[in-house]
């Protein structure tokens, strides 16, 4: 209901006018009456009414004057002016007061009630613009957070705007950030996030998300001053400003890292990377010390997840000549087909070794060659005419799984596996056709050509075999090389050649086919635990 007073010096208008209408039908609440300006603005001033039906002329203070005064004091308030002059001074007076409406006595019922209809259609009005107002003041302060969020988010990526604008806004948002002051950025990434958000619903990733800021949040507050935000999916940020630059700064630094890292191991039970940007002189230097701090992240690609990162810990290199060229492809080709297992792990060590010395791109590039090699594992199965459906999936399943990885020890192992497998393979394809008799054919040959300077080519050659072929099966079957097993028959033969003191040391050296007698003693203590001469002694 809206509430109106009735301010006139003739008794029988002011009853007039007080059941001249069903006021209530209007939805208006008659508040009371008043014989005079002064005591009419002492009732308004009590009842605060929304209209005012008041009487021009009167004798002590004139409608007029106490219109003034309300729109002083009460300015929404709706003053409509009755009088029985038609004085062309007064009705001038009345609209400079910016007065609702204005009806000359005597009152006629039609007259008012357009008069009153138009004055509630303005109150209405007005009513649901400030409801509106109010509505969209609730709903800002509603998305403040929000609204921090995005200013902050903007001081990494943008170029500071003037300071007066940027004062200003600091204000509004009600953000403590001095322009000149000493600034750093931290960066967290939660570690193998896809797994870690992966399989939650919507709320329950922002539920988490906000544990993480408050924890983070929490911490920053403890130590030193700042904000916490989500940046993106799996990044927070961490906006650091000190008052001064004590000694003791980056300790307080590095320890508020160290305590936001294990609390959330803690707590939340997540690992996070945290990187260390680089200090920044003022707010506009934010941009750079966040691009060193992702940077600084990004590294647990070769240093490992659960790290604390700071940029001058970091030695960047370049890929230069450590790129995976289409020779190590050849080779590592060449091992797959042959199934040689020994040969593969040799080749992967010579490949992934030098991709840690790529601190630049690091990532991307050995991620990269991660999907080459599971793609090539592909084709060395097509070729051999291995490649099944089941097979597909799975070579589907492995690109799919290592471009989650994070690390390059995650990789390098996965990739590993994923291509002993392949190898397995093919070794269980060729086990099952090869003669039972091979692996002793080559025992024989060695055993009868021992002494001779034996070489892998013929040894293979005497079964038929390629080298590799043959090395591959002759290890799978005895879990020794070929040169393995040669050198132990020697060995063995060289030991009952000692047993007989009349046979020379650089004799048995060449009965067994080893032409550096300085060569067959060190690789005879190596086996044996002796040197050729203390093992004859030991046998007197």
């Amino acid at each position: 209901m809206y509430k109106m007073v009735i301010i006139d010096d003739e008794p029988t208008v002011r009853s007039g006018l007080s059941d001249y209408l069903d006021w209530s039908a209007y939805g208006i609440e008659l508040s009371g009456t008043a014989d005079d300006g002064d005591t009419g603005l002492e009732l308004i001033e009590r009842v605060k009414p929304d209209i005012v039906l008041t009487d021009v002329m009167m004798p002590t203070m004139d409608g007029i004057s106490m219109s003034r005064e309300i729109g002083e004091r009460l300015p929404e308030t709706k003053i409509v002016f009755i009088s029985g002059h038609s004085d062309a001074d007064f009705l001038r007076s009345a609209l400079q007061i910016h007065a609702a409406d204005y009806i000359f006595k005597p009152v006629k019922r039609k007259e008012l009630q357009k008069v009153i209809e138009r004055v509630m259609q303005d109150l209405q009005t007005k009513e649901k613009e400030r409801q509106l107002l109010m509505d969209m003041q609730v709903k800002l302060m509603q998305s403040m957070p929000l609204l921090r969020e995005k200013f902050l988010m903007s001081l990494l990526r943008d170029v500071v705007g003037k300071p007066e604008g940027l004062r200003e806004k600091l204000a509004f948002l009600n953000l403590e950030l001095p322009l000149e002051s000493p600034y750093l950025v931290l960066v967290f990434t939660i570690d193998d996030s896809e797994e870690v958000l992966g399989g939650r619903s919507e709320q329950d990733k922002q539920l988490l998300s906000y544990s993480i800021l408050n924890v983070i949040q929490e911490l920053i507050d403890h130590y030193l001053k700042g904000y916490a935000f989500e940046n993106r999916t799996a990044e927070y940020v961490g906006l650091i400003f000190l008052d001064d630059l004590a000694e003791d700064s980056e300790a307080s630094l590095l320890l508020l890292a160290e305590a936001i890292r294990d609390n959330l191991r803690l707590w939340l039970k997540i690992s996070v990377t945290i990187g260390i940007g680089e200090r920044a002189d003022s707010i506009s230097g934010l941009p750079a010390s966040y691009r060193h701090a992702r940077e600084a992240a990004d590294q647990k690609w070769y240093l490992g997840k659960n790290q604390v990162i700071t940029m001058d810990s970091l030695e960047i290199g370049e890929p230069g000549s450590n790129r995976f060229d289409s020779e190590q492809s050849d080779r590592l080709l060449s091992g797959l087909k042959s199934g040689d297992r020994g040969r593969l792990e040799m080749e992967l060590e010579s490949l992934f070794e030098p991709l840690k010395q790529i601190r630049k791109n690091g990532f991307k590039y050995a991620r990269h060659v991660g999907l080459q090699l599971i793609s090539l594992a592909g084709r060395v199965l097509l070729d051999l005419n291995l490649l099944t459906r089941e097979r597909e999936e799975r070579e589907e399943w492995a690109l799919d799984r290592l471009l989650k990885l994070e690390t390059m020890v995650e990789l390098r192992s996965f990739v590993t596996k994923y291509l002993y497998d392949i190898c397995s393979c093919i070794q269980e394809k060729r086990s099952s056709s090869r003669s039972s008799n091979v692996i002793e054919r080559i025992q024989k040959f060695i055993n009868e050509h021992f002494a001779r300077n034996l070489s892998l080519a013929e040894i293979s050659a005497s079964v038929y075999l390629s080298q590799t072929y043959a090395s591959l099966l002759f290890k799978q079957e005895t879990d020794e090389t070929i040169y393995e097993y040669l050198m132990r028959v020697r060995i063995e033969k060289a030991k009952e050649l000692l047993r007989d003191p009349r046979v020379k040391f650089y004799e048995v050296c060449e009965l067994v086919g080893y032409t550096d007698p300085s060569y067959f003693s060190k690789l005879f203590k190596k086996i044996t635990g002796l040197t050729p001469s203390a093992y004859r002694d030991q046998q007197y």
